[in-house]
This record gives C-alpha cells, sequence and structure tokens, in this order.
C-alpha cells in the first residue's frame, strides 16, 4: 500500500518584482520519508520553503498539505496542522532563554504537562542546551541557536519538519551534531523536507532527492542513487 502524500508543490511560481525565483516547481514528500532539496545558493530553495510555510506570497501555483490546499494560509494556521519550519539563519528570540524560546514553540498547545514533558525531552536530544537552560538565546554559539531552533520546532509536535540550511555557517563538529539530531528526529516517525548545500551530507541521510537550479528542479530520485550520478558529483560535491 502506497504510503500518504503529506506534501505536495504543483507548479510553483514566486517572483520579487519582476524576477521569477521560482518557476514552476513541482515535487512531493510522502509520509514516513526524509526528502532532500540540494542546489547551489541562488537557486530559489529558500524561496520554495518560504511559499511552502506561508511566509512568501506565491505567483502561481498549488501547496498542498495533508491532501488539501494551504496556499495562502499563514504559518501560524499551518503549524496548528503540523508543519513547522526551522528557517535559514535560526531565528531565536534572542532577549529570552532557552527554556522560554522551548516554551514558545508550544504556543498552539496548552497541556502544561506536555509541555513540560516535551521541553526535558528537547533537553535530553541537546544536552547543552539543558547545561545553559536560563541562558539569553542572543548569548549562544551559532551551533547552540540551531540546536534551540530545531527544539523549539520539535515542540509543536510537528507531522513534517521543514529544515531551511542547517549547517550554514557551523563548524565541523557542529555540522556533524546537527545531522545525527535529523536522522534522530526521523526516526522517531517525523516527516522531513531538509533544504541543504551540503549536498554530500543531505544525500547521505535522505531517502529521495531533488535538485534545484535556477528556479527549478532540474532532477530527482533515490538519494543513494543520486550520490552515486556523476552529474551530481560534479556540480555539488566537487568532484
Amino acid at each position: 500500500m502506497a504510503t500518504p502524500t503529506l506534501l505536495k508543490v504543483s507548479g510553483l511560481k514566486v517572483a520579487y518584482g519582476g524576477i521569477q525565483a521560482v518557476k514552476g516547481v513541482d515535487f512531493e514528500v510522502h509520509e514516513g520519508e526524509l526528502v532532500t532539496l540540494i542546489g547551489s545558493n541562488g537557486a530559489g530553495k529558500t524561496t520554495t520553503m518560504k511559499a511552502i510555510t506561508g511566509t512568501q506570497a506565491i505567483a502561481g501555483g498549488d501547496i498542498e498539505y495533508l491532501g488539501k490546499s494551504v496556499k495562502g494560509q499563514g504559518p501560524w494556521d499551518l503549524v496548528k496542522q503540523g508543519l513547522a519550519m526551522v528557517p535559514e539563519g535560526r531565528g531565536v528570540f534572542a532577549r529570552m532563554t532557552i527554556t522560554e524560546n522551548l516554551q514558545m514553540g508550544a504556543y498552539i498547545r496548552t497541556d502544561k504537562a506536555g509541555i513540560a514533558q516535551d521541553v526535558e525531552k528537547v533537553f535530553g536530544i541537546f544536552p547543552r542546551l539543558k547545561e545553559r537552560r536560563d541562558q539569553l538565546a542572543g548569548t549562544m554559539s551559532g551551533g547552540e541557536q540551531q540546536m534551540l531552533a530545531m527544539g523549539r520546532a520539535l515542540m509543536s509536535r510537528p507531522k513534517v519538519l521543514l529544515l531551511d540550511e542547517p549547517s550554514m555557517g557551523l563548524s565541523p563538529i557542529m555540522v556533524d551534531k546537527i545531522f545525527e539530531v535529523v536522522r534522530d528526529v526521523y526516526a522517531q516517525g517525523v516527516t522531513v523536507l531538509l533544504v541543504e548545500q551540503n549536498a554530500s551530507r543531505a544525500l547521505g541521510i535522505a531517502n529521495r532527492g531533488y535538485v534545484m537550479e535556477s528556479g527549478l528542479i532540474s532532477m530527482t530520485g533515490d538519494a543513494k542513487e543520486m550520490l552515486k550520478d556523476p552529474k551530481v558529483r560534479a556540480a555539488y560535491l566537487g568532484e
């Protein structure tokens, strides 16, 4: 039996002024998958993610989530329905503590005991956050802020987690940690859409991959097969 399609993007177009950044993109994410969207800087990956989550107006096409169009819905509506995003640049609340940031991630929930339980669960995934639970988020390193942004998104108990460039600007050790966590979150049953410039790492943990070039999808396939593809290796792995 085929697994349900949780997220379907059809003919998506996004324009900034007169410039078309996304030119008619189609892709889908099925339940229980870890799908990655790779491509060079400026390919339109982040714009696509913003369009999906309602933070960027779209010029054409449709976005379906759980079989229904969510075009034009705001991020808060989508979070309520189980679609959460960790944005590029993290976007933590700098003047709030780590614990307060995590609690903000659960703003759609009213189950205080469950929220407290999930804060501890996030601390289990990220022990470094637990050590600094009362520290202001703005005083943390980039890698720690990335952990916090991921933990905050998990507090809404998402069905689908969208990650936009989670490894950008991080040290190699922190990149290892972030990819380990993405794998763990996926193993716990969360469907993941991962946008990444680090193609080898992303394809290494994904089930399927899409390559985006100049606002279009140029290639798709099994992630492990794509890792072996000479075109992908030449364009994105420097070989």
